[in-house]
């Protein structure tokens, strides 16, 4: 076999779905399996998934045991010479894993690989590509001199800000969203250590990948969606308190005792301070996006074809009664009732229409084509996708606020 993809699922069982169509797609024409590692979900997963998706292996544990060893569970399973780590938040593109794969194999598989990696809102995530967080990167970061100078070499090195998104690199870390792995560098350096629970195991893996004489990857050549905001909650006071703890470990284990009083003063000091600033910017954001919801009609444009505009309108009809659907976006050439635009020319519809979301829909559209599209909306565009066959539209304005399901109405 030659790729196993694992996923480790809690609590978002919506962007889960949609995230098992984009990858069922793009394992067309692999050899492979995908295992779903579901951590004691309360959201009623199991239910959910038991008669569907039947080629694809579920574990699940009646326990939350963490994302390390959650994933160290499905790589005993894993038969796969690749293993992909994915997150549930995530959508790829069709031609993804075989384009990573034949990365890899140029570099005779001596190495792993990370992916460029887009926002909900079709912005780019910084930590597609990031430098080991030594105490001097971590100072600048944690200090704003990053943002100052986001291009420099020094001050911006915690996201390798003077390498360019579009083009690839060897790096230090790979994010934990999408990890590409040879099997047997893994049974070289060990899986992910546990005494992660959350956080900091892709930095601990991707160190461990370094030392052992392998290379890390940052891969530009194709691009995935990742949510962001349903696996990471930054404004909360247990999301400080593990990103303390998870730095903490590797800061310890790597560096030494006599670096770690200094770095770890240093990171507990920062981190509560932003911490607590990212708390009143979450509840401050929270609160202006739930006023804006009040005060403005939400205005939707569908891009798909006629069948899909009706569904989605519907949808909306039943579940979000609040919006309206201004018109659908062609796909193809020819123009037809209830079309205010094409795809080729999107700034211009939004313009002309005065939609302030569009919704992507997958099925006369492709997962690559959706990304691509995305790239191209302006900013104070809001986006969601539906995917065929799924069971709500989802979407994330904010990659630091839990993400947003429109759901249909089932019977």
């Amino acid at each position: 076999m030659q790729l196993s993809i694992i996923i480790v699922n809690y609590n978002v069982k919506y962007f889960l779905e949609q995230c098992l169509f984009s990858v069922e797609k793009a394992m067309k024409n692999i050899d492979g399996e995908i295992i779903v590692i579901d951590n004691n979900s309360s959201d009623g997963s199991f239910d959910f998934f038991k008669k569907r998706f039947p080629k694809i292996n579920f574990v699940w544990n009646k326990t939350n045991n963490g994302f390390a060893k959650a994933n160290n569970d499905g790589l005993k399973l894993a038969t796969g010479g690749y293993i992909l780590f994915l997150n549930p938040d995530t959508i790829v593109p069709e031609d993804c894993l075989e384009k990573c794969i034949s990365f890899l194999q140029t570099k005779n598989n001596d190495g792993a690989l990370g992916i460029r990696m887009l926002d909900g809102s079709g912005k780019f995530l910084k930590e597609s590509k990031r430098a080991f967080p030594s105490p001097a990167t971590s100072f600048y970061k944690l200090a704003g001199l990053s943002k100052v100078f986001p291009y420099s070499k020094v001050f911006a090195k915690y996201h390798l800000g003077n390498l360019s998104e579009n083009k690839n690199h060897e790096v230090d870390v790979l994010a934990g969203a999408f990890m590409l792995i040879p099997k047997r560098i893994l049974e070289k350096t060990g899986a992910f250590d546990e005494q992660f629970f959350m956080y900091g195991e892709d930095i601990d893996l991707s160190y461990r990948i370094q030392k052992a004489g392998f290379s890390n990857y940052y891969f530009a050549e194709s691009t995935i969606i990742h949510f962001k905001g349903e696996s990471t909650k930054k404004g909360s006071l247990n999301y400080v308190k593990m990103f303390y703890k998870a730095m903490s470990i590797f800061v310890k284990k790597h560096y030494g005792q006599k670096q770690a009083g200094f770095y770890g003063l240093l990171l507990k000091t920062a981190i509560f301070f932003r911490g607590s600033l990212s708390a009143g910017k979450r509840i401050s954001k929270k609160i202006s996006f739930e006023k804006r919801n009040q005060a403005v009609n939400t205005k939707v444009a569908v891009a798909g074809s006629e069948s899909e505009f009706e569904e989605v309108k519907n949808l909306l009809k039943d579940a979000a009664p609040g919006a309206t659907v201004v018109g659908r976006i062609e796909t193809d050439k020819v123009f037809c009732k209830n079309t205010i635009g094409s795809m080729r020319d999107l700034v211009n519809v939004f313009s002309f229409s005065g939609a302030n979301e569009i919704i992507f829909c997958e099925g006369q559209l492709s997962f690559k084509e959706i990304i691509e599209a995305m790239k191209k909306v302006p900013e104070n565009i809001a986006i969601k996708i539906f995917a065929h066959g799924s069971h709500a539209i989802i979407g994330s304005d904010d990659k630091n606020l839990p993400g947003n399901v429109i759901l249909k109405k089932q019977g």
